[in-house]
């Protein structure tokens, strides 16, 4: 009888053990699932569950711990500083080239005090004074701050940069630039605009606007794309984005990158299909990002493989690593050990040979940093980004473009190749014969069909417009509408967007010869974070503001009866 009873005490008290610990594991479950992704909350419910066979578990060692938070130089409310007395020599820099670039807005118009009698024009004068309120140099003199009633439009956007620019540098943890994995199974994602992407793929909550800022930049190139070419894409027939001609071209290259209706989204239904090419011309900072961020665009299509090309003058290569030079022996070791000539060891470097590696100190890192400057301009020809580090498979394919390139298969699903060239024009050939509108797909990046090219003048000694320029894309734009594959354009402004698509009316070979696939407008996944241009903070602008698409023109073909080829002309 007293076993009995212990034995019922006992399974009494399991099951109110159980009880508790589910009512206490769903209320938080339920209780946290506003404020942070669904997935997050699932694994850490069941993390903290506690039965009644938790006693046999091992306590955790020491080494499983995770690592304390990083302590950072500045604080939230303390990330407003004067370009000139910022604590990081990087801004400090960036405030002086602005001082040398700028002028001020009040010598430019001309409101300066004159006398009368004196017709000369006021001499311009760079921007030197620090305006207290935004922290960057924005005038002359605090007399012309002062004069100036403009300034206040946009002396907030200003303020705004300068603490984004300071909690970039500030050390603290950003979970925003904590990237999830692939996408779980039968998990649908939404482009209807950052928010809303960012909850159904699984990222960290962005807990603020400058997280939000933050964000957007670093993902507004794959994401995109992925947004446009995605079945589930915000630009459809029924907002009037997508036309009916661009809905038959995005149909086709979705084929290929989904499964047919009913068909399970995995990576083994790729096997059999065509691989997906990504052609992005004249590519610059898109070509410098890390590769595990392009990644994120293959996460969005698990059942298609990517190869993306950054083509352009303006594309980062990967960094050579040189041999350092070898220190001086004794002739006992050197008679005994086999000499390696310096170019093999430099070419196992930059292949990612990990036995070679080892042996190699990479010194030349150190010196690379040292030399570099602390702050690039951006000015209206920006100049290349610095070279990237070479990846474990990273290899030379100089000899199959025949232009400085590279390759990295980086997944089984991303690969990423650069090709530093002068004009697509040039390689065009390569791909001529294989560009296919279902499995090719072209991208410009803010490219300035629009502006004056800086480089061609017609006979009259006027420039021209670049997209009809034969040094920049006038002979690029033709080619690419005779292979009829979809051709994506972004702007970083509605004035940008407006005077890229005023630019096709006019360029030979172009006008004419194309027909709508996306409308311009908007672009969801723009970046929200403001750019301002180092020689005039009044001109900011957004990456990848606006989008728009045109593919090569159709011509059906109409079928001639016997009796009308009879009685014609021809």
């Amino acid at each position: 009888m007293k076993v009995y009873l212990a034995l019922a005490s006992l399974a009494s008290l399991i099951t109110t053990t159980v009880n508790s610990a589910a009512r206490t594991t769903t209320a938080r479950y339920f209780g946290c699932i506003r404020s942070r992704p669904l997935h997050f909350h699932v694994a850490s419910s069941v993390a903290q569950r506690r039965t009644f066979l938790n006693i046999f578990r091992k306590k955790k060692t020491e080494d499983t711990k995770e690592p304390p938070e990083p302590i950072p130089l500045l604080s939230e409310d303390d990330l407003f500083h004067p370009f000139s007395r910022s604590p990081f020599p990087e801004v400090r820099a960036k405030g002086q080239t602005i001082s040398s670039m700028a002028p001020c807005p009040v010598c430019a118009s001309g409101n300066s005090h004159t006398h009368e009698h004196n017709h000369e024009k006021p001499k311009l004068k760079n921007v030197s004074f620090e305006c207290p309120d935004c922290g960057w140099p924005t005038h002359c003199s605090e007399e012309h701050w002062k004069v100036d009633k403009e300034h206040g439009k946009y002396c907030s956007r200003l303020r705004e940069a300068n603490e984004d620019e300071h909690d970039l540098r500030s050390g603290r943890r950003m979970p925003e630039f904590e990237l999830p994995g692939p996408q779980g199974y039968e998990e649908a994602i939404s482009f209807a605009n950052w928010d809303v992407f960012w909850y159904t793929r699984g990222y960290n909550s962005m807990d603020s606007e400058r997280s939000r800022r933050h964000a957007s930049k670093l993902l507004t190139y794959p994401m995109t794309i992925g947004s446009v070419l995605h079945q589930h894409s915000s630009l459809m027939l029924n907002n009037q984005r997508l036309t009916p001609e661009g809905s038959r071209s995005m149909a086709a290259i979705r084929s290929t990158l989904h499964t047919e209706p009913g068909a399970p989204e995995t990576h083994e239904a790729s096997v059999g299909k065509p691989q997906v090419r990504i052609f992005i011309l004249g590519a610059r900072g898109e070509s410098s990002l890390p590769p595990h961020v392009w990644e994120q665009l293959g996460f969005l299509f698990p059942a298609a493989n990517f190869h993306l090309f950054f083509i352009g003058p303006q594309v980062a290569l990967p960094r050579e690593r040189q041999t350092p030079t070898p220190s001086p022996v004794n002739n006992d070791s050197a008679s005994t050990e086999p000499e390696t000539p310096a170019s093999d060891l430099t070419s196992d470097r930059i292949s990612g040979d990990p036995t070679s590696a080892k042996e190699i100190p990479d010194t030349e890192s150190a010196q690379i940093e040292a030399k570099k400057p602390l702050y690039t301009p951006n000015v209206y020809t920006p100049q290349t980004p610095a070279a990237i580090p070479p990846l474990k498979w990273t290899r030379s394919s100089l000899t199959r473009y025949g232009v400085p390139s590279y390759t990295t298969p980086y997944s089984y699903q991303m690969s990423l190749s650069g090709l530093q060239v002068d004009n697509y024009a040039d390689v065009h050939p390569l791909f001529e014969e294989t560009l296919d509108p279902y499995s090719d797909v072209f991208f410009f990046f803010a490219p300035g069909f629009g502006f004056p090219s800086p480089s061609y003048k017609d006979e009259a000694g006027q420039p021209v417009l670049q997209i009809s320029s034969p040094t920049e894309w006038g002979p690029v734009l033709p080619m690419l509408l005779a292979s009829k594959c979809p051709i994506f354009v972004t702007g970083f402004s509605p004035a940008d967007v407006e005077r890229d698509v005023r630019s096709l009316s006019t360029a030979p070979g172009v006008a004419g010869e194309f027909e709508w696939v996306v409308t311009p407008g908007p672009n969801p996944f723009g970046s929200e974070k403001w750019e301002v241009a180092d020689f005039d903070p009044r001109i900011m602008v957004k990456t990848n503001w606006g989008i728009w698409a045109i593919r090569g023109k159709s011509r059906d073909i109409q079928e001639r009866s016997f009796f009308s080829s009879l009685f014609s002309n021809n």
